[in-house]
């Protein structure tokens, strides 16, 4: 961990401010406090905790279902018990392949309580992709969705995989809510053969009646909880091994950001559970802090938007391309959100004119607040800055959380570069990582301990500070995609196709996109022989289906006879992209002055009509 904690007389977890390192936020902060008290547990007992002081209020609303704090707890505790039937031990992985579900987070905190680590992955992964995370963390147990059993059952054999337990979202809804969803979405679900050698969540959580021994695990604030995975600061798939200390520390981080959030207060948790931001802020905070989390399993702009009005949702996070799609939304024609205290942007850079956008949005629907931009990494579970609610300046991602510090250093080194110099953005604090799983080398590359005695995590990122201590992003260090929030590493996809038998080279480029900001597009130099049309095409798409994860999908494949090359021999691949953002500014010129031209056409046509 970072800077040795203490425990003060009440029993709660302090930090010392350390004495070499510079503070110029410190007069900035307003009402955030430089430094506050933790918790001294696990999340599982920071919940329950939670559950103790308010056992009537909501805990979860999904799909119209209210999910009490006390029912919530029992739920966990059933569920851990039938884990102890399953023999799941002490430092065990689970992994959980699941969208935000009431089955998920039960699982999350049922595996924190008898002592093993959630290994957290997208649902939506590759089959190729979930055995390699099924292999890295060395997972003896995997629950999924029925929808997706037969990915897990191709490479099951390939695996530690012990027992597979299948959850099914029917199981989670009310009467009436059901029936309309087996008349849709339902129906659309493959059968699970009868023989299939699986647990039913129904069934497995009834194996807890038979656990008549000790279930739960004592457990330390500094031991491992979660692996998330990232393409850490190489672009190598990564898993990061986050402690009970990393995610209880960034809950009462996030609610003394926020000093308007009082208990009861709703959460859209639509950031998925296996995201840093998902699982920290909009699940793990508003659990721990007594907040309601409205849980959202997959969504569109339009379902978004529609939620946060059906519940009157206090707080919404997301990235700068979802609010560009709600300023869009017909449907939020004159709905009101004055029900709004704190509105959060992340995984993308914001721009100024986005941000004055929203928040004359935000005013016109009777809002008070405006957007607050924030920024942090993986490795840190997720934000760990935020722009202070009483004022903003244009183009800052904010100030540290307490007993949280940045510094901006000369890239790769120890050396602070002045305020208002570019340089690497370093952070140190309670939330950052364990290290990276089963890479020694990786993790003391990232994190290198520096003369104050902090542990800095080396971000990878561009940026500079002020004299008063606000952060400005400026743009990765490293090559990397951003769609829709995601974190889309072109080195990864490269491997992939290289390593097709027709490719000789490939290539993966960022295509600017009006609602993801960038698309994937690959350019492949085929090998000498190989025809290279439609055909080809389509065979590499599918061959990257079932390597590839869904949001990392090339939306096209361009072929080359070469490859633009650097003088070093690599491929160039900024000429690439300066291609189709020139494509892109065409087409958007060209579209706009189509536009104009229908407009102005409209308006002869309105005035000949009016003359008559």
């Amino acid at each position: 961990m970072d800077h040795k904690w203490t425990l003060n007389e009440k029993g709660k977890i302090v930090f010392p401010v350390p004495d070499k390192v510079k503070i110029p936020w410190d007069k900035s902060r307003g009402e955030l406090p430089l430094t506050i008290e933790y918790f001294n547990g696990t999340m599982y007992e920071k919940v329950e905790a939670t559950a103790k002081k308010h056992p009537l209020s909501v805990a979860m609303d999904f799909m119209g279902k209210h999910i009490s704090y006390k029912y919530m707890v029992d739920q966990i505790n059933t569920c851990a018990k039938s884990l102890k039937v399953l023999g799941i031990r002490e430092n065990d992985r689970v992994t959980i392949a699941m969208p935000n579900c009431p089955q998920a987070i039960y699982m999350l905190y049922a595996v924190n309580l008898v002592g093993g680590i959630a290994n957290m992955i997208h649902p939506l992964s590759a089959e190729k992709e979930i055995e390699n995370y099924l292999n890295m963390s060395g997972s003896v147990m995997v629950i999924t969705l029925d929808q997706f059993y037969h990915k897990i059952e191709a490479i099951r054999k390939n695996t530690k995989i012990q027992n597979v337990i299948i959850a099914r979202i029917k199981d989670e809804l009310t009467r009436p809510i059901k029936v309309g969803y087996m008349l849709t979405e339902g129906r659309k679900i493959q059968k699970i053969p009868r023989d299939a050698p699986v647990f039913q969540w129904p069934e497995f959580m009834k194996l807890g009646r038979h656990c008549g021994y000790e279930y739960k695990v004592k457990r330390q604030p500094d031991d491992p909880a979660a692996i998330l995975y990232s393409g850490g600061t190489t672009g190598t798939t990564k898993g990061i091994v986050l402690t009970n200390l990393n995610f209880n520390a960034l809950g009462e981080q996030v609610i003394a950001a926020n000093p308007m959030f009082k208990v009861g207060d709703k959460m859209l948790a639509a950031m998925p559970i296996f995201h840093g931001f998902g699982l920290g802020v909009c699940i793990h905070t508003m659990l721990s802090g007594g907040g309601r989390c409205v849980l959202v399993p997959r969504f569109t702009p339009k379902s978004y938007a529609k939620l946060i009005t059906k519940y009157r949702c206090n707080f919404i996070a997301g990235v700068p391309t979802l609010f560009e799609a709600l300023l869009r939304l017909p449907s939020m024609s004159g709905k009101d959100l004055s029900c709004l205290k704190g509105v959060f942007s992340g995984g993308d850079s914001l721009t100024p004119e986005l941000k004055k956008k929203f928040d004359a949005f935000i005013a016109d629907h009777k809002g008070t607040i405006q957007v607050r931009e924030g920024y942090g990494t993986t490795e840190c579970v997720t934000a760990s800055c935020l722009t202070p609610p009483q004022f903003h300046k244009e183009g800052s991602i904010g100030i540290p959380f307490p007993d949280t510090y940045y510094k901006i250093v000369k890239p790769g080194t120890a050396e602070e570069v002045t305020y208002g110099e570019e340089g690497e953005i370093l952070l140190a604090g309670p939330s950052v990582m364990q290290g990276y799983l089963d890479m020694p080398e990786e993790t003391a590359e990232t994190i290198r301990e520096h003369e104050d005695g902090l542990r800095w995590v080396y971000t990878g990122d561009l940026g500079l500070m002020d004299d008063e201590g606000f952060i400005y992003f400026k743009g990765r260090a490293k090559r990397m995609i951003v769609s829709s929030g995601y974190n889309i590493y072109p080195a990864q996809l490269e491997n992939i196709f290289d390593a097709h038998e027709k490719v000789q080279m490939s290539c993966a480029v960022g295509v600017p996109d009006s609602y993801r900001m960038q698309k994937v597009k690959m350019f492949i130099m085929p090998k000498k022989g190989v025809n290279a049309g439609e055909e080809l095409k389509e065979e590499l798409m599918k061959y990257g289906r079932k390597h590839i994860a869904k949001y990392a999908m090339p939306y096209d494949i361009e072929f080359r006879d070469e490859l633009p090359k650097t003088l070093v021999g690599k491929v160039a691949y900024r000429v690439l992209e300066e291609e189709e953002a020139a494509k892109y500014k065409a087409e958007q010129e060209a579209a706009e002055a189509a536009g104009t031209a229908e407009t102005a056409a409209a308006e002869t046509k309105g005035k000949k009509s009016s003359k008559k």
